[in-house]
């Protein structure tokens, strides 16, 4: 069950006895799962054995998580949340025998009293301890918890350091597991930067501070201090995805390098959020493609997008956004147009790919939305909201936005644009157009591309 501290849950575990003694499962992953406590992944086991009734160990905060039961005996247990928050100092307390277990997130104080003599106390924990640890402790006696200990303290067996921690005013704060943005100087790492600012659990490297390919690089990060790992890097040359040296490099970065955060993300049970593509399709279907439906990717990006994919659904947690038509800071298509009607350029734009934009604003927000909501782990279409259009219609709202006449804008087709090209041209995908049904069964409204189209030209 719930308690008042977010997070810290009281579960009943079924013993069964006989003449002998007495039998319990003391943690079953599939049946906790199941029951609604988190797969935290613990890596090690723990027993405290206390002789005496009234043998009382102080209100420590870990950076992990830890299931705490009672293997013979029974305790009073206090909790405290030491997380910054409104519920910081909040205080939950239970008695527990081996008919029960609490699930303890990381950040709430772990205290108990003994009420039997040998009594065994048992915990399971997702870290190891680490002197870089960051950890909290607060006064067994503070009155301003108020906890009601069946013996009073002076008559209980503490330590002498369990006496002397600091009243909760005094208290330090354990913080929240951090998010690592991966790929943060691209244009969806800007916008990741832009959304987290100034929240100092939210990590941000480039290739400079983060080299997927280098594994001192991966080794120098303790990961369980992480919660999620945000995939913000990518090859996106299509083009020159078609040549011999981009092929390798985009199946280094995209399929290499995910592969490596995959395996970080399975090892320490972290959330990994990954970037993908709508050139993962062959854009021949009349209808927008939703999750489910099948990969057939035209050109090595696409190919490189899709193997990604594949990659990342083996991690318990996960989420692949797949997206269209990305626009942030930098050069892209239309800060390219903005430029040419101020230049008095009547251009040819492409007119039979069809899709909708999405401004990296607003995927940084989807990305914020699936992990502050815990929604369920899988593959989302984000793009931006409203009707499907092509490039050259919305080339030729640039140019109204910018006073000049929608008729400075001409159609081409994708062929005769590309012909003559000095290069490969990878092949795209003709309609791009994602379903957003389940996006927004999350709770979450993807904004109409035209209005954040507006937005951009105007800042």
């Amino acid at each position: 069950m719930s308690t008042s501290i977010p997070g810290l849950m009281l579960f009943e575990l079924p013993v069964h006895g006989d003449n002998r003694g007495w039998f319990k499962e003391n943690w079953q992953r599939e049946k906790m799962a199941a029951a609604g406590l988190p797969d935290f992944g613990p890596v090690q086991n723990n027993i405290s054995l206390n002789r005496a009734v009234g043998t009382t160990r102080g209100i420590h905060a870990e950076p992990w998580d830890k299931w705490v039961s009672v293997a013979s005996g029974r305790i009073f247990g206090a909790w405290v949340d030491l997380r910054r928050g409104p519920t910081f100092g909040r205080v939950f307390t239970a008695e527990v025998d081996p008919s029960r277990a609490v699930f303890v997130p990381r950040g709430v104080g772990n205290a108990f009293q003994t009420l039997m003599p040998d009594t065994a106390y048992t915990y399971l924990v997702n870290d190891h301890w680490s002197p870089d640890g960051e950890y909290a402790f607060v006064n067994l006696a503070d009155p301003q918890l108020s906890i009601p200990w069946p013996i009073p303290l002076d008559r209980a067996e503490l330590s002498e350091k369990d006496r002397s921690h600091p009243p909760l005013i005094h208290a330090s704060h354990v913080t929240p597991r951090k998010i690592l943005v991966v790929g943060a100087d691209g244009q969806v790492g800007r916008a990741l930067r832009k959304l987290y600012e100034g929240m100092p659990e939210v990590e941000f490297a480039g290739r400079a501070e983060f080299d997927l390919t280098d594994p001192a690089s991966t080794a120098r990060r303790h990961w369980r201090d992480y919660g999620a790992v945000v995939n913000a890097a990518a090859y996106t040359a299509v083009d020159r995805a078609e040549t011999d040296e981009g092929r390798r490099t985009a199946w280094a970065v995209n399929v290499a390098g995910t592969t490596v955060l995959s395996r970080l993300a399975r090892e320490n049970g972290l959330t990994l959020v990954h970037i993908s593509s709508d050139y993962v399709f062959d854009g021949a279907k009349a209808r927008p493609y939703t999750e489910n439906d099948p990969v057939s990717p035209l050109g090595v990006y696409g190919q490189t997008k899709a193997a990604a994919d594949a990659i990342v659904s083996t991690v318990d947690r996960h989420y692949v956004l797949r997206t269209s038509w990305v626009i942030g800071e930098g050069s892209n298509f239309v800060r390219t147009m903005q430029s040419l009607a101020a230049r008095g350029v009547q251009p040819r734009v492409v007119s039979d790919q069809i899709g909708r934009l999405t401004f990296t604003d607003d995927l940084a927000r989807a990305i914020a939305h699936l992990l502050d909501s815990q929604a369920k782990p899988g593959i989302y279409n984000v793009t931006g909201a409203g009707d499907a259009v092509s490039w050259a219609d919305i080339a030729r709202d640039v140019y109204a936005a910018c006073g000049r006449s929608r008729k400075d804008v001409q159609d081409v087709d994708t062929l005769t644009y590309f012909r003559g090209a000095s290069g490969p041209v990878a092949p795209r995908p003709p309609r791009s157009v994602l379903d957003l049904t389940k996006i927004e069964s999350t709770g979450f409204t993807p904004r109409p591309w035209r209005d954040s189209l507006r937005d951009y030209l105007r800042d």
